[in-house]
């Protein structure tokens, strides 16, 4: 589902599903869930929140057995459709705009963003998806970069443009055509995605058929282009100078986008009465978080500027938000 703007600045769990559900308009929600037969008046609600847990070594763990697929009961309910079981889902990311730029838009940033997904497979963080399955198995928790191309086009990209421009990829062979993996369009600052980007969200998933295949893909911008809506704080831990946030804040963007699309890729799976998927039941909240200092991983401009942070792996210190897990009653949390 799309990610809402919003003073992202420790907010509590229960204020920013209030204020997700407030920006979200009706004809949003029938947008995402439309021809979902299984949502009904009779799915419950969340029950519950669990605390976040402080910073800690987010080092790789090997996957465990494969239990109950189809674990209901946890606050978020499932409609039927299929997950993302990859081992490991392929991620293709589609830069778009101009990444050889300033500040945030920059060839660093694009190393950032794809160190960050290569090194996110198998981490405790990323296995809170393992808490989610179909009829035939549960999502595997481990991900991957498959690929990556650059596109320098208009500065105002719409929905349907949008769709072009991962068609265009798959088409040309730019990527290759992957039913099982998820297309991620990340903007720079400069572009504007017309249907509401800053106003109404700071990025969405969706699907739909190209090149002859059921593609998921995604819409992630530079939250530099609306700091005060989309941005999680000006210095992040990653940070390359003081009031550069935006790569930081477009990996947080991207961790909840992600999330949704292997438990939701065809939105028609994961999601609770209200149509709210895992990532926007824990949308902006961070739990416990730690401060950038010495002894940090984060970046000297990171440990001036005293950011935050809450999960550690791949040598880097990230502000995530929380993701809502899928057994124990659910809740909100940073590690399975």
């Amino acid at each position: 589902m799309k990610l809402f703007p919003g003073k992202m600045k420790y907010l509590l769990a229960l204020l920013s599903l209030i204020l997700t559900a407030c920006l979200l308009p009706a004809q949003e929600l029938l947008k995402q869930h439309v021809d979902n037969p299984g949502q009904t008046a009779m799915d419950q609600a969340p029950t519950g929140h669990v605390p976040g847990v402080p910073p800690q070594s987010m080092a790789v763990v090997e996957p465990g057995p494969i239990g109950q697929a189809v674990v209901t009961g946890n606050g978020i309910n499932y409609h039927g459709g299929p997950v993302l079981k990859g081992n490991p889902v392929k991620f293709y990311v589609i830069w778009y705009g101009n990444w050889s730029g300033t500040g945030s838009n920059t060839a660093a940033t694009v190393s950032l963003v794809e160190h960050f997904i290569n090194t996110l497979g198998n981490t405790p963080y990323e296995k809170i998806a393992t808490t989610y399955g179909d009829s035939t198995g549960n999502v595997s928790g481990n991900v991957t970069l498959g690929g990556h191309t650059f596109v320098n086009s208009s500065t105002n990209l719409s929905d349907s443009s949008l769709q072009t421009t991962v068609r265009n990829a798959l088409t040309s062979g730019a990527l290759p055509t992957d039913a099982g993996g998820v297309y991620f369009v990340l903007s720079s600052s400069n572009i504007n995605e017309t249907s509401g980007f800053c106003t109404q969200y700071c990025g969405f998933h969706t699907r739909a058929t190209l090149n002859g295949a059921d593609i998921k893909y995604a819409f992630v911008g530079n939250p530099d282009r609306c700091p005060s809506g989309c941005e999680i704080q000006t210095t992040g831990p990653n940070s390359p100078a003081t009031g550069v946030g935006g790569a930081d804040g477009m990996i947080n963007v991207f961790a909840h986008e992600q999330f949704e699309a292997i438990t939701d890729p065809d939105l028609n799976a994961w999601f609770d009465s209200s149509g709210q998927e895992d990532s926007d039941k824990c949308n902006f909240n961070f739990g416990t978080t730690s401060t950038c200092g010495p002894g940090t991983l984060c970046t000297p401009a990171g440990q001036a500027a005293h950011a935050k942070f809450n999960v550690v792996f791949g040598n880097n210190d990230w502000m995530l938000q929380q993701q809502w897990k899928n057994s124990g009653g659910g809740g909100c949390v940073l590690h399975l």
